[in-house]
């Protein structure tokens, strides 16, 4: 490690295989916490690369718990955090949106390092019991059409940098890497970046896969579509800006997007939206972000088709049966 902080105190870049390799042997506990902070806190100072970015992928996927859920052809809706938005868990709502329409989703997530609530917070609140049992994952998602998966279950080394992630408390490479890591491997992807330099590099790892993805990023730097400005969409098909006027929907401002100070006031907002009782903009930032997953598994629907398909999920209550039917199914 300390030859490797050497090498990157003096501005030089690890190819793939030295990345692939101090992420494994710092998952086997070969350094301490002092070192690996050291070590996350260069990628705070400088740009990620491509090979390094690759590097980490690849010793992550090696070293994960796989799972094999590839019958369900499910999709992953997830951001990566570190907006600085805090914002309440939009990717989440939206995940159990896309999954009361009908369509199946398995999302990897993590408690929140850069923010009060992650995915795997407002899960837990409601008394979910992280499970790594592939049964109940077929279960729920048989039942519901919704399976989550806690990233420290299935990747060691998330388990190993949680402490040094938390006391840091700003993202991180591997808020980047979170998105790519999925140990079902869907071929599905919604996935919302906070600036358009990672969209790019993103986009580029995508192409070089069989994934059918959407990078989407708001203009003012949510990691998801915020309806708070203009917002542009990379997939397989190219991309596009959109403003929120031209899809039917009012700008909202930063204000109505945030999660509160604590994990309770964000799941608060979470069980409302999903309830049909939260504000147009806390419902209309899930059902945008839903409506774009929705077209990643369905192109062959406008986006104005799968607006309505989202906005039905919520109102008709399906949406809250899906979690209600989740919950049920792993409380044990």
């Amino acid at each position: 490690m300390k030859a490797l902080l050497y090498k990157l105190f003096e501005h030089s870049y690890l190819d793939r295989s030295e990345s692939r390799e101090v992420l494994i042997r710092m998952s086997k506990g070969e350094f301490n916490e002092s070192q690996i902070t050291a070590f996350i806190t260069v990628f705070l100072m400088r740009s990620i690369t491509t090979d390094e970015l690759a590097g980490f992928r690849d010793a992550l996927l090696e070293m994960r718990v796989p799972v094999d859920l590839s019958e369900y052809n499910a999709i992953d809706i997830v951001g990566t955090g570190g907006d600085n938005k805090n914002t309440f868990n939009i990717s989440t709502a939206a995940c159990l949106t896309v999954a009361g329409a009908g369509y199946n989703v398995v999302k990897h997530g993590n408690y929140g390092s850069s923010s009060v609530s992650g995915a795997s917070n407002v899960i837990e609140a409601h008394g979910v019991k992280f499970t790594g049992n592939v049964e109940v994952m077929k279960r729920s998602l048989d039942a519901c059409h919704f399976a989550y998966l806690h990233a420290q279950f299935f990747s060691p080394a998330m388990k190993v940098v949680a402490p040094v992630r938390k006391a840091l408390a700003v993202r991180t490479f591997f808020n980047m890497l979170g998105p790519l890591v999925n140990p079902t491997l869907p071929k599905r992807q919604l996935l919302g970046v906070y600036n358009l330099k990672l969209a790019r590099l993103y986009n580029y790892l995508y192409q070089q896969s069989n994934t059918d993805f959407t990078i989407v990023n708001s203009l003012d730097g949510y990691d998801e579509i915020s309806l708070t400005s203009e917002f542009k969409v990379f997939g397989n098909q190219g991309e596009m800006v959109y403003t929120p006027e031209e899809l039917g929907f009012h700008r909202c401002t930063e204000a109505d997007l945030y999660g509160g100070t604590t994990v309770e006031a964000a799941s608060k907002i979470f069980d409302s939206v999903l309830e049909g009782t939260a504000t147009p903009a806390q419902t209309n930032a899930v059902v945008i972000n839903a409506a774009f997953a929705i077209r990643t598994i369905k192109p062959e629907k406008s986006i104005g088709e799968c607006i309505a398909i989202a906005r039905e999920s919520i109102e008709s209550g399906k949406a809250k049966q899906s979690m209600k039917t989740f919950v049920e199914i792993n409380d044990k």
